[in-house]
């Protein structure tokens, strides 16, 4: 994954199959589950942590101007107390740079994320964006990979509460694309379609661009799919693997 973990914070299935033999519908109880490290992504049930104070990050005095313009991303745990862990360089633009982000967000104040009224530990990644003239770098807390709502029990049945004959497969965890660099000159849409093969537990299995942006934006598009999880494709009612189009929108940074 993008933080280098591999436990993601699906919505809790009981069990992926979707209506047995007879047609019992599935226990639509589903509810946020944090990764194996006991950490939740911002979701339907799970708020995300806010910045409730910062201060500014200085720019490092022996830097000359052209090597100024840039920016540092960073991943982070805010935890229960409202205290970042675990902070990670995600986007790199020199170790001075990065070092003063680093302190600048460990000096910061943090309202914890929360899963009804308790606070959890929530992942986010924080940006710090340099500029040519030296302007105020203050750290900006961003959301860029989350967990979605289970969609409603309607959208698998008929009139008639029937098991539809298929249903597509239906992302329930999404991470952007990374990185689209704020100085950039370059007026693309920054929307990629990427075409993915869900297996029947909900995994993708083959990812393809079919409409690419080029600027070295396909590869981003295709490496932020393969961290996907879906609700699988549904065969009348029975779990299968299937392709579909998503997509895919890049972090603003």
């Amino acid at each position: 994954m993008r933080h280098g973990r591999y436990g993601f914070a699906l919505l809790t299935l009981s069990s992926v199959a979707l209506w047995a033999d007879n047609a019992v519908p599935l226990n639509w109880q589903v509810h946020q589950a944090p990764d194996k490290d006991g950490v939740y992504y911002s979701g339907p049930e799970v708020t995300a942590p806010k910045m409730v104070r910062t201060v500014y990050v200085p720019y490092p005095y022996d830097v000359e101007g052209k090597d100024v313009q840039g920016m540092t991303v960073l991943a982070m745990v805010i935890d229960a107390k409202g205290i970042p862990e675990h902070i990670q360089v995600l986007h790199k633009h020199g170790d001075e740079f990065d070092q003063a982000a680093i302190a600048a967000v460990q000096h910061s104040v943090f309202e914890p994320g929360k899963l009804g009224n308790k606070p959890v530990p929530v992942w986010i990644d924080v940006r710090v964006v340099f500029h040519a003239n030296r302007s105020k770098a203050v750290p900006q807390v961003l959301i860029t990979e989350r967990d979605l709502p289970l969609p409603d029990e309607s959208k698998f049945e008929d009139k008639h509460h029937n098991p539809l004959s298929y249903t597509e497969p239906i992302p329930i965890h999404t991470v952007d694309a990374d990185f689209v660099d704020p100085f950039t000159k370059v007026p693309f849409v920054r929307v990629a379609i990427v075409e993915v093969l869900v297996s029947e537990e909900g995994l993708p299995k083959e990812v393809r661009i079919r409409r690419g942006l080029g600027f070295g934006a396909d590869e981003k598009a295709v490496a932020a799919v393969w961290q996907y999880r879906f609700f699988p494709a549904t065969k009348k009612g029975k779990p299968i693997a299937a392709s579909r189009n998503v997509m895919v929108e890049f972090a603003t940074f």
